[in-house]
């Protein structure tokens, strides 16, 4: 296909893809919108939940793999819109719409590629193409769930060999085009500090609001003692507090609140999650351990065309389903990552075009021997 049909192509999928709402856990009509886009082009995708992939038209399990990924969920409109999120509107060379730029811009660009390379015959590497499910809420059923589905094993890796052994991924999402190597990890600590009930009038009881704020205040003035020379510091924010209390008058026995930890690689969950516990005086519960920092090499093949391509290296302090992956992943695509989750996102047509040209640039220049 001509660099400009690969375009065609890309921008009237993304149009259909915002046309239809896509929230996680609701992503059923975006799955049938790209099972659909693969059929009329005789590419026999599969479905595994919400999530779709296919696999070139070559591929051989004894080879590398390259993994394609982008998710085709979004979060919920922000509510200062004064656009209709599901009109994917062109004006003023941006295309207008929820999802178009995170991460519709670059699944759209990373199809293009696939489509580049479908059917080129002798790559050194495989390529498999995967728009998943649930990324913004970091799901179960997402990524995570379609490496772990039996199909997709037995189609994508050599019998007999532990799985993605010798797998590795770009992982679109709006970093505008450059190369975030390295992505800090999250952890979520669901906080509760206790006192006792009593009448506030009478002065009676302990105010487990107070006993919080001691809490909050040890979690806003911390700071950790390493530091990556990637991905910075460790980061904290409390961004959540209530009580159960809805009489002015009654001292709480409760309150509880969460924290937002963006862990960096030199430091695990547990190691953070062990020194919380014993710095507070609140119960600290982890909602998760599942979404770790990660990191690809500098001398990666991946990389290092990137870098020849004149593109800059950058650890990001946001998550991705790369922190769910069991082998090296770059994160890189077209758009802006400011205007994610923004009202009336957009992306700019020609940031489509360059994603494409740029993924393709960058693959092939990677996929030459060294």
């Amino acid at each position: 296909m001509t660099p400009d049909m690969l375009y065609t192509d890309a921008l009237h999928l993304l149009q259909a893809l915002i046309a239809r709402p896509s929230f996680s856990r609701e992503e059923q009509d975006t799955a049938a919108v790209l099972m659909n886009f693969f059929h009329e082009r005789n590419i026999p995708a599969k479905q595994h939940l919400n999530n779709v992939w296919a696999v070139n038209a070559y591929f051989d399990p004894a080879k590398p793999t390259l993994l394609l990924n982008s998710h085709h969920d979004t979060v919920k409109p922000n509510p200062q819109y004064s656009r209709d999120p599901f009109k994917p509107l062109i004006e003023d060379g941006k295309l207008f719409g929820l999802g178009s730029n995170d991460a519709g811009g670059p699944l759209v660009s990373l199809v293009a590629t696939f489509l580049h390379f479908y059917d080129q015959p002798n790559l050194p590497w495989n390529i498999v193409l995967a728009a998943t499910a649930e990324e913004e809420i970091s799901g179960f059923n997402g990524i995570e769930a379609l490496l772990k589905s039996p199909d997709f094993i037995l189609a994508t890796n050599p019998v007999g060999e532990t799985p993605y052994s010798n797998w590795f991924a770009i992982v679109g999402e709006p970093t505008q085009m450059q190369l975030a190597v390295a992505e800090k990890g999250l952890l979520v600590l669901d906080c509760t500090a206790h006192g006792k009930a009593g009448h506030a009038a009478r002065e009676e009881g302990v105010n487990a609001i107070y006993a919080a704020m001691d809490d909050i205040k040890w979690f806003r003035n911390y700071h950790f003692e390493k530091v990556s020379p990637t991905l910075g510091p460790v980061k904290m924010n409390v961004t959540v507090i209530q009580t159960e209390n809805k009489a002015h008058n009654m001292v709480p026995a409760s309150c509880q609140f969460v924290v937002d930890i963006r862990v960096t690689d030199v430091y695990t969950h547990e190691e953070l999650l062990d020194l919380v516990q014993q710095s507070v005086r609140c119960d600290v519960k982890p909602r998760s351990l599942r979404m770790r920092a990660t990191g690809i090499s500098p001398s990666h093949p991946l990389v290092a065309a990137g870098i020849a391509l004149g593109k800059q290296s950058y650890g990001s302090p946001t998550c991705s389903d790369k922190a769910l992956m069991p082998f090296p992943a770059l994160k890189c695509g077209p758009g802006d990552s400011a205007r994610s989750h923004s009202a009336d996102e957009y992306i700019y047509l020609s940031e489509i075009e360059q994603g494409i040209s740029g993924y393709i640039h960058l693959i092939t220049l990677a996929m030459k021997p060294h």
